[in-house]
């Protein structure tokens, strides 16, 4: 265990509904994604932090819904994107073969972050510890629902999130009353059809800003 892995366990807790990870799978991203990466799985394998708030996957399992998501827009040819992580709602961490942990979709919005400063770190084995690192479970929670849904629906299974139903595209809030626990997979792509992919800046910060500046 590395530092930068230590302190994100140190806000997560352990690790459960761990799946191993084959040596078939480490081969099949060698080259792609970081070998610090493929470290992690190792050690960890794909499983869930904080009661489901966080999870580490399994990148094959969620391609059809990169590929709904990114269908038509610039990112489906400027790079092959991988999601390495998903939170208990289902924003997606996806990692760019050329430009590193450099977009990030809120699949329940149907929005996307771009960092562009990630390119500059691209081969930088800190980079997927300092991705680990820097997560919080305040910044993956929804405006403070993880642990009523939690409390109402139980915990999440390795497959799951926790739905808006019906989908905020439809209109409306998130509220504690539009969740249900659903599929991940099925959800997201339902989601991807229902409006265009659209940019979402962070607050106060410059996400458009040349990535040689």
């Amino acid at each position: 265990m590395d530092d930068g892995f230590e302190y994100f366990l140190k806000k997560f807790g352990n690790g459960f509904d761990r799946r191993e990870v084959s040596q078939g799978s480490i081969e099949h991203y060698k080259g792609r994604l970081p070998a610090k990466l493929m470290e992690y799985w190792q050690a960890y394998g794909w499983c869930g932090y904080a009661d489901g708030l966080f999870w580490t996957v399994n990148p094959q399992d969620y391609k059809p819904v990169v590929d709904a998501f990114l269908d038509g827009t610039e990112f489906a040819t400027s790079d092959t994107y991988h999601v390495i992580a998903k939170n208990g709602f289902g924003e997606l961490y996806l990692w760019g073969e050329e430009t590193a942990q450099s977009l990030t979709i809120s699949s329940y919005f149907n929005k996307y972050f771009y960092h562009a400063w990630a390119p500059k770190r691209h081969g930088d084995p800190r980079a997927v510890t300092s991705f680990f690192a820097f997560q919080s479970p305040e910044y993956n929670d929804l405006d403070g629902l993880f642990s009523p849904a939690l409390k109402t629906l139980g915990r999440l299974k390795y497959d799951e999130i926790y739905g808006f139903v019906p989908a905020l595209a439809f209109g409306g809030e998130p509220s504690l009353k539009r969740l249900k626990k659903v599929k991940d997979v099925e959800h997201m792509l339902l989601l991807a059809q229902l409006e265009p992919l659209q940019h979402w800046e962070f607050p106060g910060w410059n996400l458009a800003e040349d990535v040689d500046s």
